[in-house]
């Protein structure tokens, strides 16, 4: 078995989607109108998401992705972007069974937020068995987003789902793991995030997935109570989390390990002027957090490359598409600063 340290490399895999992003002049009633003021076409999805991010950050190490798209237009747009940005497409699948998946995302202009109309489409049909891990030496297997992943979200008579079975191998060969969760407003986190836990060293989440997990109430008043945060973190390690449980939000991110180490990182403070759209931004954070993850960077440059990473992401309605160089990324905390967190 190979040890961490040997390997190089992120392999990303999960939901890839193609987003059709729609800017409006505001979201209408039921039965009322509004107007698209533009429209443009980009990624979707955590790993296509992630894996561009990492290629524009400038990451050194290889890049690869694991999905399934449908033989259509969509999925071969996303196999040409992969290969422009030099990410291995080798275990990227293609069926005929269901299209691409999409989502129809409409952004408000004046303030940047957003709806989604998703079509899941190929990504319920990922299993465990397109997956080789075995032929892969990449350092960490990310994946997303759980509750979002029809077959590996599918729960066993024992209790399991595919996605603990695979992440469980990835860390008998050898992987680091890392995984996100989708912002799904259910009951579902106990019963299919809950059994993936043990096999996760990096969870990254944001308050509301968090609270999702623990029940606890990290947000009162459009605010974070970082106090709760770590509370929920703490519980997260009862659960089985191996390494780091990183939660962000609007205004940062706290990061605890299993020690109950704890370090905070207040985000750029962005004129919401200058916010063309959110839309990815916690892709783009997780992109930042894996790359100092995977170089071994301290736990608080992570945190602070993450953050600007996320920042540059607002600059441009779609996921990627804001996206600079690390360095470019880190000078844009120069220019406008983080927030203070208490």
């Amino acid at each position: 078995m190979s040890k961490p340290t040997e390997r190089i490399g992120i392999l990303s895999s999960g939901n890839w989607i193609i987003d059709h992003v729609k800017i409006i002049d505001r979201f209408p009633e039921q039965d009322t109108l509004a107007n698209i003021l533009n429209q443009d076409r980009g990624t979707g999805g955590a790993p296509y998401n992630v894996l561009i991010d990492l290629a524009k950050l400038g990451a050194s190490f290889p890049l690869a992705g694991v999905g399934l798209t449908g033989d259509d237009a969509d999925g071969r747009t996303i196999l040409n972007d992969c290969e422009n940005f030099n990410i291995d497409v080798s275990q990227m699948h293609t069926t005929k069974a269901a299209p691409t998946s999409f989502t129809d995302v409409m952004t408000v202009q004046s303030t940047g937020r957003r709806t989604f109309f998703h079509m899941r489409g190929a990504n319920s049909l990922l299993d465990e068995k397109h997956f080789n891990l075995e032929a892969s030496n990449a350092r960490i297997l990310h994946l997303g987003y759980l509750l979002l992943l029809d077959s590996l979200d599918k729960i066993a008579k024992d209790g399991t789902t595919g996605a603990a079975r695979l992440l469980k191998k990835a860390r008998e060969l050898g992987f680091k793991t890392s995984v996100d969760v989708v912002s799904e407003d259910s009951n579902r986190f106990v019963s299919v995030v809950t059994p993936v836990l043990p096999y996760i060293d990096y969870l990254i989440i944001n308050e509301f997935e968090a609270s999702k997990i623990t029940g606890v109430k990290i947000k009162e008043a459009q605010e974070v109570n970082l106090a709760r945060a770590s509370e929920a973190a703490r519980i997260i390690f009862e659960k089985g989390v191996n390494e780091w449980v990183i939660i962000h939000f609007p205004d940062g991110a706290l990061a605890q390990n299993r020690n109950g180490d704890e370090t905070i990182q207040g985000s750029i403070q962005i004129p919401p002027a200058q916010i063309a759209g959110t839309v990815g931004a916690g892709d783009a954070f997780a992109a930042g957090a894996l790359l100092g993850l995977h170089d071994e960077m301290d736990i608080q440059d992570c945190l602070r490359l993450a953050v600007c990473t996320a920042a540059s992401n607002l600059f441009d309605p779609t996921c990627t598409g804001g996206i600079r160089t690390a360095e470019e990324c880190l000078k844009i905390a120069e220019e406008h600063g983080f927030r203070t967190l208490s």
